[in-house]
Parts: C-alpha cells; structure tokens; sequence
C-alpha cells in the first residue's frame, strides 16, 4: 500500500512538471514533504541549478524548531525561505506542490511564503 501511494504521487508529480518549469526570471519553487521534516527549494530548470534550499533538519531552523513535521514548521519555513529568496532577487515563483494535495503542511508553507513576499 506504501508503495502504491509514493508510486501515485510521483504520477502527480510528473504531470504537473509538464507545466511548471523555472526559468531564470521565475524560478520554480519545489516543495517536499516527508513524515517528520519539509523541504523546499528554488530551482532554474533552465540552467540546471538550485538557486536557494531550505528545510526544517537545516542547522538554521533545527535549533528554533521544537519538531519538523507540523504546520508551525511549514509555516517558519515558508517565511524563512522567502526572505532569503527576495535577498538573492527572486521576486515571482512557479509553485511545485511535488504531487502533494494543496492542504495542510503545503498550503500554509505556500501562505506563509506568499506573505514574506514571494509572488506566485
């Protein structure tokens, strides 16, 4: 069953990779969530590279952070990254939800990230 779900969400994934790509001049901002821990990046699919990364088992947000893996994390981490993202000059993003329902963890990551700033 376990791998029937991690199978249909790299499924999800995949298609809406067909839209979502990054440019240079909006990157794409990636999300993934795993039982314990949330990680986010911001990736130039063009060039190939990772412009900004961030997650909750990092050294800056592990010290701050009681556990990883609940909404209070998502959303200090959507915050944190979109700071660091609008100090390196990206301003507008193309959100990659990873194949993950837009609920719970990832939607207050994606709230809290739009109310530092980031535009998407």
């Amino acid at each position: 069953m376990q791998k029937k779900r991690i199978t249909q969400r790299k499924i999800r994934h995949n298609r809406l990779r067909k839209k979502a790509v990054g440019t240079s001049q909006r990157p794409r901002l990636c999300v993934y969530r795993s039982l314990n821990n949330l990680s986010a990046q911001i990736v130039d699919d063009i060039s190939g590279k990772t412009l900004l990364s961030l997650s909750t088992f990092g050294k800056e947000l592990k010290s701050s952070l009681k556990y990883g893996g609940n909404t209070k994390a998502a959303q200090v981490l959507g915050g944190q990254l979109a700071q660091k993202a609008k100090a390196k000059g990206v301003e507008k993003v193309v959100f990659d939800r990873g194949g993950y329902r837009y609920h719970g963890r990832v939607k207050v990551f994606a709230e809290a990230a739009r109310k530092a700033g980031l535009v998407f």
